[in-house]
């Protein structure tokens, strides 16, 4: 212990103390970037990275189908907002053909009631003529004041389909704010793994994409799927998973040519004729909810906790996914990821 204090003793002053302040102060610039420099990223193993791009990965994936759902919901909220201009634009069109009329027959009025209705009655050559006319002009007089009730309860549906109008626009720039925030998240989860990425030879990275594929299939598959799939609909979008293998994964993508997870089964569903949900957390609930154990092709297979990924059974424990951007969409085993639960659509 003596020796130990004798040490820090001689640290605390003097030339030895100078050099290992400037040793500390060196050390600092370089793990802190003192002075501009950026500190060296830790080294990692390949396993390492594997398991931090999964994590990068998954979270980019969990802000993708958020990014769907936000876009899924600005997309309603457009339509909504065309229709509400379009009826307004219609009830103006009334409302100004209705506005037209009433001041024609104000004018025409104008230009014929100088005259007090008992002198035109007494001036009458055609007494029995005058009070015909005269009870016309009072029933013509009572369609204008229900035309200009008319015009009223326009005007009030009309500003009533502004207001509405005002609210889809609140919503929509709501929903594209939120857009953007997804869409931040994901691209920076996405650089974070690619420059993992980059940190790996050529070899390396082949590995951890070979890694996720080690579930066999042949020309055959596709036809046996079918067949044991619950209905024609379910063979159809087993069968069109089977076409789309090897398609790259792109997020926010529903196809022809490329896809996210969530956007492969609503495209292989839509071409069996059937409209699924947008999102993986939607689309679990699109359906009845069927038993691992009770898992047939065509049925939707969901994993994590967030259920933020999804694929598409195709038998003998195994699926049909687009895994995320290091893989295409390909053949892999139920039981790679945690389950979650899963649906069978039709």
């Amino acid at each position: 212990m003596a020796a130990h204090r004798r040490t820090r003793q001689r640290v605390a002053g003097g030339t030895t103390a100078r050099a290992a302040t400037a040793i500390a102060l060196a050390g600092a610039a370089t793990a802190t970037g003192f002075g501009g420099t950026g500190h060296a990223e830790p080294r990692l193993t390949p396993g390492q990275v594997e398991a931090e791009v999964d994590r990068l990965y998954r979270e980019a994936e969990t802000a993708t189908e958020k990014y769907n759902g936000a876009k899924e919901k600005a997309e309603s909220a457009q339509r909504r907002l065309r229709d509400l201009q379009d009826e307004a634009a219609r009830r103006k069109d009334r409302l100004n053909s209705a506005q037209d009329a009433l001041g024609t027959a104000a004018a025409a009025q104008y230009r014929g009631g100088g005259l007090d209705p008992a002198l035109q009655l007494f001036l009458s050559e055609d007494p029995d003529g005058y009070l015909d006319g005269a009870a016309l002009v009072e029933r013509a007089g009572s369609r204008r004041q229900a035309a200009v009730g008319r015009v009223r309860a326009q005007l009030r549906e009309i500003e009533q389909l502004r207001g509405a109008a005002r609210v889809e626009v609140k919503s929509l720039t709501s929903r594209r704010a939120e857009l953007g925030r997804h869409r931040k998240t994901i691209d920076t989860k996405l650089t974070a793994a690619r420059r993992l990425l980059s940190r790996l030879t050529p070899e390396q990275r082949a590995g951890l994409t070979d890694g996720t594929d080690r579930a066999p299939h042949s020309s055959t598959d596709a036809r046996d799927a079918a067949l044991a799939a619950p209905g024609p609909r379910a063979a159809e979008a087993v069968s069109y998973a089977y076409a789309k293998l090897g398609s790259p994964y792109v997020w926010g993508a529903t196809g022809p040519d490329a896809f996210d997870c969530s956007g492969l089964v609503q495209a292989a569903y839509r071409s069996a004729g059937v409209s699924l949900p947008r999102t993986t957390y939607a689309q679990i609930d699109a359906g009845r909810r069927v038993p691992r154990s009770g898992l047939r092709p065509g049925d939707l297979v969901f994993f994590y906790s967030g259920i933020s990924h999804v694929g598409i059974y195709v038998g003998d424990g195994r699926m049909i996914h687009a895994p995320n951007p290091s893989a295409p969409v390909r053949v892999a085993p139920v039981d790679e990821m945690p389950f979650a639960g899963a649906a069978r659509v039709v």
